[in-house]
């Protein structure tokens, strides 16, 4: 039964994978992920081997059993030969079962390996590449590929050698019994072959077909159930036509697998009943040669068995160069994610920041984001187009200090480079010219850990996983007590809404936050701020969506959470920043204006345009 289960399975691998030319070296790396397992592997190969000769054991004894104990009517040899028979069983049982705890232990081992590596991987990729990977082919790496890598140890291995040995050794033990009636079932393989592949090649295109249904039902599943999709689907979209849309991918791939199943019936049928046609050939050649002595009754009954064990393993070493192809190729995918290396990392003899109230310098400098070749995988974009067009300078030259303990504000239109400096202090780009320095040192001299374990930043639309509001905070500082948790709340303006929920700290926020309001979930993204007790805070219109009320709040909560700090305020609403130490105008990726607020006011230029917009000379009065 296993061997026809892994008949089944080759054929319905992607025959066009055995094309595929594997990368240098691909061989040897996976040859090191087996050396933790090299024991283990050792041991589970020889129970497949065991398991191999209890194939042929069996028969063997049952002719013994038929030719020197039934037909002499030796009682004793039958009772002696009947309990061989059944000790064989259970120690094929036992093999079977040891064979099975080696292969679970070395492929769980082998996923935990690979999807910790891949795991721990990803989350040094800089924030470029995020923001090009699809979410769902990147956890198809996880998922799929590395099942289907491990599959190379334990299951395509196994059954190679398991397949090839069977075959050998029930062919050998047919041939030594009688090469008459050998060669005449072996006349019968190619009736047996030709229609199995065909039935390989329609099961190879429907589970295609099937896998891409499948990816799609799921991607749209994924969109739309979501908050963010939800809401979108409520507000904008045609329920009528989403469900005739979902319903025709379910149907076509409830008619694929209605296909599928089909075909699988008619292989497995196919299987028995041309084992059964060939068993019948050999019952009827051989009961003519054992009537004329030239063979015994046992040594036909003997053969008849082993017939029934010789056409799965040639079916499925048929379709090995597939089962191999397909288990290296998963490898290969794995490969190419951890060989993407990430574009930020520590240069070496990377220092530690020390804690305090930080200066921060940009000295001359120049970004261009960088190009998608360079930051993730064409694989793992799928709907991404090539890019035609080059982007140029995101900033340009740009120098300015902002002294310890002060608060700088950074003000212009939308696509002026404002957030990019905000990305680049804690180094989730790195700077294409130029240098940006803390306390008088490039920022590449610090350990990426320190650096960004002494900055604080709360965005414009802050992000919450979708867990209790104290699991939320502690994602900040893991050991922060609950007397230190109500201070940071109590600072953010937060504390007495927590209080007033049924459930408080273990309130589940939802998906991204969505059960919050937006001042609510951003006075919540400053107490985890507060708990990180960062030296330096970043704020990138934390209050740009927020209402007058929600942001007269947040507004408090700011102001308790940049005393005492060096702080950047990247600002929509100028009443953020009107009391910054100095304030910066960014326009076109270059600071055009610097100064205070008085100063840029009575300049007239681009700032006193934007504080004439807001209107805010009523909010100075």
């Amino acid at each position: 039964m296993h061997s026809t289960w892994m008949s089944f399975r080759s054929l319905t691998q992607d025959s066009s994978v055995k094309n595929q030319k594997l990368k240098p070296g691909t061989l040897k790396r996976i040859a090191r992920f087996a050396i933790p397992y090299k024991i283990s592997l050792s041991l589970f190969l020889v129970t497949v081997v065991i398991d191999a000769f209890l194939i042929v054991a069996t028969p063997l004894l049952l002719r013994k059993l038929i030719d020197d104990g039934v037909i002499p009517k030796d009682s004793a040899l039958v009772t002696k030969l009947a309990v061989a028979v059944g000790i064989i069983a259970i120690l094929d049982a036992l093999f079977s079962m040891i064979g099975r705890w080696f292969s679970a232990r070395i492929g769980e081992g082998l996923i935990y390996d690979l999807r910790r590596l891949i795991f721990e991987h990803v989350q040094k990729q800089s924030i470029a590449f995020f923001t090009r990977t699809q979410t769902g082919a990147l956890i198809s790496r996880l998922n799929s590929d590395v099942i289907g890598a491990q599959q190379a140890f334990t299951s395509t291995l196994s059954g190679v050698i398991s397949n090839l040995l069977s075959l050998i050794l029930v062919a050998a033990t047919m041939l030594t019994l009688s090469w008459q009636i050998t060669l005449i079932s072996l006349t019968l393989l190619p009736v047996f072959l030709i229609p199995t592949k065909w039935v390989g090649r329609k099961l190879q295109s429907y589970t295609r077909q099937s896998f891409d249904i499948n990816a799609s039902m799921s991607s749209t599943m994924t969109e739309r159930f979501n908050v963010s999709g939800a809401l979108l689907v409520s507000l904008y979209g045609n329920s009528r036509k989403e469900k005739e849309e979902f319903s025709a991918k379910a149907r076509k791939v409830a008619d694929m697998g209605i296909s599928i199943a089909m075909l699988n019936r008619v292989f497995f049928i196919a299987l028995t009943s041309i084992a059964a046609v060939a068993t019948a050939v050999a019952y009827g050649f051989g009961g003519h040669l054992a009537i004329n002595g030239e063979i015994t009754v046992g040594t036909l009954l003997a053969i008849t068995a082993l017939l029934a064990r010789l056409y799965g393993p040639l079916t499925a070493l048929s379709n090995v160069r597939v089962d191999v192809m397909s288990a290296l190729v998963s490898f290969e995918r794995v490969f190419e994610v951890l060989d993407l290396q990430p574009m930020v990392v520590d240069q070496a003899g990377a220092i530690e920041l020390a804690t305090g109230k930080p200066s921060v310098a940009f000295e001359n400098v120049s970004f261009t984001y960088p190009k998608a070749d360079q930051i993730s995988l064409a694989s793992l974009e799928m709907v991404a187009k090539p890019e035609v067009s080059i982007s140029g300078p995101t900033l340009q030259n740009i120098s300015f200090e902002a002294n310890s303990g002060t608060l700088t504000g950074i003000v212009g239109p939308s696509g002026a480079g404002k957030s990019t400096i905000s990305s680049l202090i804690p180094r989730l780009y790195d700077v294409t010219q130029g240098s940006i320095k803390i306390d008088g040192k490039d920022i590449r001299q610090y350990s990426i850990k320190s650096l960004r374990g002494s900055i604080g930043v709360v965005t414009q639309d802050s992000h919450m996983f979708h867990d209790s509001i104290l699991n939320n905070l502690l994602y900040a500082n893991p050991e922060a007590s609950l007397t230190e948790i109500e201070s940071a709340c109590e600072s953010a303006r937060i504390w007495s809404f927590i209080k007033s929920l049924p459930n408080g700290l273990d309130t589940v926020v939802g998906e991204r936050g969505h059960r919050l309001s937006g001042g609510e979930k951003q006075r919540l993204a400053i107490a985890r701020l507060l708990l990180k007790q960062p030296s330096l805070v970043i704020l990138d219109e934390a209050t740009a969506h927020l209402d007058s009320e929600n942001e007269a709040l947040v507004q408090a909560a700011l102001k308790e959470a940049l005393t005492g700090r060096t702080s950047i305020v990247i600002a929509h609403r100028l009443s953020t920043i009107i009391h910054a130490d100095q304030i910066l105008v960014i326009d076109k990726g270059e600071i055009i204006e610097r100064g205070t607020h008085e100063e840029l006011v009575a300049k007239g230029g681009m700032y006193f345009d934007l504080y004439e917009r807001q209107n805010l000379q009523s909010d100075l009065i």
